[in-house]
C-alpha cells in the first residue's frame, strides 16, 4: 500500500505499516506546534527533520496541521506561511522560493473516489501539487490535488484552485480565474491607488 502513495493509484490510508510511520511524523509536528515563540532555534531544527525538504529562511507561524507532518513536503528558500497552514501531504507538494501563504491556506493532495462503495471502503488516491517561486496565496486559499501553480502569480483570498495557473497572473474566485497579467499597472500601484515609493522601486531585490 505505501507503494502507492504516490502513484496515483487507489490505495487504502489505514494500512498498518502506513499509520506507524505517519504517527512518528505528527510526533515531530505536535513538538513544532508547542514551541515557544522564543523557540527559534528549535523550530528550525524541527523543520529540518518533519521536511523533506526545507530551504534557508523559511518561517512557519504554528499551528501548522500536516497529514504527514511535512514528510513530503519540499520547500524552497524565504518562503512565509501564516497561521494554520494545512498541508494534506499523502504525497509530494513542492513550493519554490520567496513563496507567501496567508492564513488558512490548506494545499491538499488526497482525493477520494466518488464511487460510494469505494469510499465506503476507505479508498484513497493522491496527486502532487506544484507552486512556483515568489507566488502569492491570501487568506483561506484551496488548491486541489494536482494542480500547478506558476512563478510570480498571486491568489486572492478565499480562492479555490480547481485548474493550473500560468505564471505571472493575478487569479481569484471560486472556482479560481486568471482576472489579469501582472504587469505595469502593478509596477506602479501596490495597493488599489496607492503608488510605490521611488526609492522602493530603486531598492535591490533579494530574488
Amino acid at each position: 500500500m505505501k507503494n502507492k502513495l504516490h502513484t496515483g493509484e487507489l490505495y487504502l490510508p489505514n494500512d498498518p505499516d502506513i499509520m506507524r510511520e505517519q504517527e512518528n511524523c505528527l510526533e515531530l509536528q505536535y513538538d513544532y506546534n508547542n514551541t515557544r515563540p522564543s523557540e527559534s532555534a528549535k523550530r528550525k531544527e524541527l523543520m529540518s527533520r518533519m521536511f523533506a525538504e526545507i530551504g534557508e529562511g523559511c518561517y512557519i507561524e504554528p499551528p501548522l496541521h500536516a497529514n504527514w507532518g511535512g514528510h513530503h513536503v519540499h520547500f524552497g528558500k524565504n518562503i512565509y506561511a501564516n497561521f494554520n497552514l494545512t498541508l494534506v501531504d499523502d504525497t509530494h507538494i513542492y513550493v519554490g522560493d520567496n513563496t507567501l501563504f496567508g492564513p488558512n491556506v490548506v494545499l491538499a493532495t488526497a482525493g477520494h473516489p466518488l464511487m460510494p462503495e469505494l469510499r465506503a471502503k476507505g479508498y484513497q488516491f493522491n496527486a502532487p501539487i506544484r507552486i512556483g517561486k515568489n507566488c502569492w496565496l491570501g487568506a483561506g486559499v484551496m488548491v486541489m490535488p494536482g494542480i500547478t501553480i506558476g512563478d510570480n502569480t498571486v491568489v486572492g483570498a478565499g480562492s479555490i484552485v480547481t485548474k493550473d495557473l500560468p505564471s505571472g497572473v493575478l487569479a481569484v474566485g471560486n472556482p479560481c480565474r486568471v482576472l489579469r497579467t501582472i504587469g505595469e499597472h502593478e509596477r506602479k500601484y501596490y495597493f488599489k491607488d496607492k503608488r510605490i515609493p521611488p526609492l522602493e522601486l530603486e531598492a535591490p531585490s533579494h530574488l
